[in-house]
């Protein structure tokens, strides 16, 4: 295996056992609004906003240059 499969592997196993350890529904006040779901939920979708924000902040710097 390439060293990249490798750390991709270890990183999404690192991430589902942080997730299943946070099972507790937790309420998120953002601005006016207070949403209550369970930390399953909550940790990966801001886990993919977190990626899609740099992807694209990613694909606006590189089409900069």
């Amino acid at each position: 295996m390439k060293p990249k499969t490798i750390i991709v592997v270890i990183l999404i196993v690192l991430a589902l056992v942080i997730i299943l350890q946070n099972t507790e529904v937790v309420t998120l006040r953002f601005l006016l609004w207070d949403i209550s779901m369970s930390r399953v939920i909550l940790i990966p979708l801001l886990m993919l906003v977190g990626f899609v924000l740099g992807y694209i902040a990613t694909t606006v710097r590189g089409s900069r240059r």
